[in-house]
């Protein structure tokens, strides 16, 4: 499917170069909101088939985490040490910090969350190892 024939609910947005290096495969990011005036960063996520992110932590002294909610398409996403969680519309995941994990599209569809920053104290994000096909899910 080209990309021109998914249109995510909360539009597609521009390739997410600044953050290439820790994909497989080509995302796109669309800003929802400037964590910067409103204290709030969300911002859509669309994953073409097969891309997904590396394995990643969210850090936090207190509070921080991700909230993934799934919009649009068929997705994955796994903690370190269980198995993939299949992620569809309506699907909402709370990644606490310091759980290591990854996320992105099943390899043959289209998929998109919104991803939600929680708030907290010295929040940073330490991305790791790519997901290698031998671990991804079929």
């Amino acid at each position: 499917m080209a990309t021109a024939d998914f249109t995510p609910m909360f539009g597609m947005g521009n390739p997410n170069d600044a953050f290439a290096q820790y994909f497989i495969g080509n995302s796109y990011l669309n800003p929802l909101t400037n964590a910067a005036e409103c204290g709030v960063g969300l911002a859509n996520v669309t994953f073409e088939p097969g891309c997904r992110n590396n394995w990643h932590i969210h850090h936090a002294d207190k509070g921080g985490g991700q909230i993934l909610i799934c919009t649009d398409g068929r997705g994955w996403y796994q903690e370190w040490g269980s198995e993939p969680q299949e992620l569809t519309p309506g699907t909402v995941v709370v990644i606490p910090a310091g759980v290591k994990h990854w996320h992105g599209a099943a390899r043959d569809s289209w998929f998109s969350h919104i991803a939600f920053e929680a708030p907290g104290e010295n929040c940073s994000n330490e991305w790791l190892e790519p997901v290698d096909d031998a671990s991804y899910p079929a």
